[in-house]
């Protein structure tokens, strides 16, 4: 996956897991291997922070934690990402029988 393509896809996947927790880089760095990203520490801390800058994360010490701001970008993600996921997988399936 390109690199500006998986730095939005981990962007998104942040904003997931601070619903659940506040977040650190060392507890980020796992949940998102686990989800097949290959990223380092640095990499996390550039996008907690870049999504600090947009308002939907806040940081206190080396934790961030999600903003009001935070929870309606991710409402709006969640919405646009169904109807994408349903468009595209509905094309593969149209590629795939013919």
């Amino acid at each position: 996956m390109h690199a500006e393509v998986q730095n939005l896809f981990v962007r998104i996947h942040l904003l997931y897991l601070a619903q659940n927790q506040d977040l650190t880089v060392s507890d980020a760095l796992p949940l998102l291997e686990e989800r097949g990203y290959r990223v380092g520490e640095r990499e996390i801390k550039q996008e907690l922070e870049h999504l600090t800058q947009e308002n939907f994360l806040t940081a206190h010490g080396d934790q961030w934690s999600l903003t009001g701001t935070g929870i309606e970008e991710f409402k709006e993600i969640t919405g646009v990402l169904g109807r994408v996921s349903e468009e595209l997988l509905a094309t593969g399936k149209k590629t795939s029988t013919a």
